[in-house]
């Protein structure tokens, strides 16, 4: 199978095509102001070094930062209505109590709450307002909005007042698009919300972002399947990805640490991906991410959903130098890199220059930051030692050294005498790892709720078929899914051996 992956980031838009387990081309390309542009130039770029014919690529995969950019400039979202089930229990603390104020108003439209919900238990809290759930129909379509997002207490454990919510809402509003909290978030009333609330006001953003992407394939010639990377390190296809944009959040690293597993081999390792703005550092766990397991902010928001556990810091290749004050970033260049930095005749001084000045890179011209003293570069290339060695220490769980993998374009800025690290593992096509991870990556499914009433096996064989047809729905081809993770997590102060398993599969594209 013949697949390109392509991975837009804030400096860089990079493309490989991968044949079957071999990389047979890469290409790295300034990222664009419309974003499109750029991912019409790498499809180009890799197509002509690699030879191959567009017709002959089986399926892309794009990850972009877009929807996580969104939310943290404060762009393109759209009013939401809100559908709250849990009266008279959950009066007190409406939707967007702990909210960014500038972020509310972009995003809050109108709120609605009715009784429903369920006790921890899985018991009816009280019965189900159907009635109130129609008149809150007619209101949201009145008013004109078209993205809901409806959360009921304890909803994970049992998502039929939920459901039945939609069928009603959909009935009064049959254009709104509606997000079910229990398919995103887990237990946790309000980041779960949250995190529905955020994926409602990404929907049209979503669906305009996947067009334009079929659009720049079709502009070059590709007629390929399309996919959208997760921040699980899978992919889904773009019609199933469309609906949950909020899966992609950080789906950038998680790329990068799915291509740093494909091109060193290693399943188990601490990945650094040095961009040009930032670097991500996370450990690989059985060639996947390890997630998170508590509360991530997104644009200030708090929410509870799967997320890669992952650590940031403003160290990259555009990070702006300052001698005097000894720091480097978090201010960069970003995709300007090429313009501004001083080895590409640029007035600002980048940790790019650094490197070049020190001989760690051939970039641009080194006549350019021939006027570096020698012992003020090493100094800032100490600071950057001393930046990286500062959160792989912050990652690790265990006292003594973890190899690194170092990737990314700046990944130069990572020292092989790396404090913390038993050693620093540099590959092949490092500096395009990311979009390595998104040609490589799986389709996965996942489970994540509390059962009651059933034996162990029982209950994990239901979650595994769920996330088996999440899968498939995702683009799986069936035959070829595996279970990568399994948890199960009795719930001692719930009745009835409730029990909350959570199941994670892959499966390899679909022919």
């Amino acid at each position: 199978m013949k697949r390109i992956g392509i991975d837009v980031g804030g400096t860089n838009t990079d493309a490989v095509l991968i044949d079957g387990e071999r990389v047979a081309a890469t290409i790295k390309t300034a990222t664009t102001a419309d974003v499109t542009s750029g991912i019409r130039t790498a499809l180009a770029g890799v197509l002509e070094r690699s030879g191959e014919d567009a017709a002959a690529i089986d399926a892309v995969m794009i990850g972009t930062t877009h929807f996580t950019n969104a939310v943290v400039q404060r762009r393109e979202l759209e009013p939401v209505a809100t559908l709250r089930i849990g009266l008279p229990a959950s009066r007190s603390l409406g939707p967007f109590v702990d909210w960014p104020d500038d972020l509310r108003g972009h995003v809050c439209g109108a709120v609605h709450a009715v009784e429903g919900g369920h006790e921890y238990d899985g018991r009816p809290l009280v019965a189900l307002d159907e009635k109130a759930i129609a008149q809150a129909g007619r209101a949201i379509r009145a008013a004109g909005f078209t993205a809901v997002a409806v959360a009921a207490i304890f909803s994970p454990l049992t998502g039929i007042n939920e459901e039945r919510a939609e069928e009603i809402l959909l009935q009064e509003a049959p254009d709104c698009t509606v997000t079910l909290s229990h398919r995103i978030g887990r237990l946790g009333l309000l980041e779960r919300e949250n995190a529905a609330l955020l994926n409602a006001s990404l929907g049209a953003l979503a669906k305009k972002t996947t067009n334009a992407f079929r659009e720049a394939l079709a502009g070059s010639g590709l007629e390929a399947r399309l996919y959208l990377t997760q921040n699980d390190g899978t992919v889904l296809l773009a019609e199933q990805a469309q609906r949950y944009p909020v899966f992609s959040f950080a789906s950038g690293p998680t790329n990068s640490m799915r291509g740093a597993a494909f091109l060193s081999r290693r399943q188990d390792a601490m990945v650094v991906d040095v961009g040009g703005t930032t670097a991500d550092v996370g450990m690989l766990q059985a060639g996947f991410p390890r997630e998170a397991n508590n509360v991530i902010e997104v644009g200030g928001v708090r929410t509870l959903f799967r997320m890669p556990d992952l650590v940031s810091i403003g160290l990259g290749g555009g990070s702006m130098v300052d001698f005097a004050a000894g720091a480097i970033g978090p201010a960069s260049t970003g995709y300007e890199l090429t313009t501004r930095a001083r080895v590409f005749g640029g007035p600002d001084l980048t940790a790019t220059d650094l490197a070049v000045a020190a001989g760690l890179i051939d970039l641009g011209e080194r006549g350019r930051v021939a006027d570096l003293f020698a012992a003020d570069v090493k100094r800032m290339l100490g600071v950057a030692r001393a930046m990286a060695a500062e959160v792989v220490d912050r990652m690790k769980i265990a006292a003594g050294g973890v190899p690194v993998l170092a990737v990314g374009g700046g990944a130069f800025l990572i020292p092989d005498d790396l404090p913390g690290a038993s050693e620093v593992i540099r590959v092949e096509h490092a500096a395009v790892a990311n979009a390595v991870g998104a040609a490589i990556a799986q389709v996965s499914g996942e489970c994540d709720q509390v059962f009651t009433g059933l034996a162990r096996d029982d209950l994990l064989a239901e979650a595994t078929r769920i996330a088996t047809e999440r899968a498939v729905a995702g683009g799986a081809d069936r035959a070829t899914i595996k279970t990568v993770e399994v948890e199960d997590l009795p719930l001692a102060y719930l009745p009835g051996n409730a029990v909350r398993a959570r199941v994670r599969v892959v499966g390899d594209i679909a022919a």
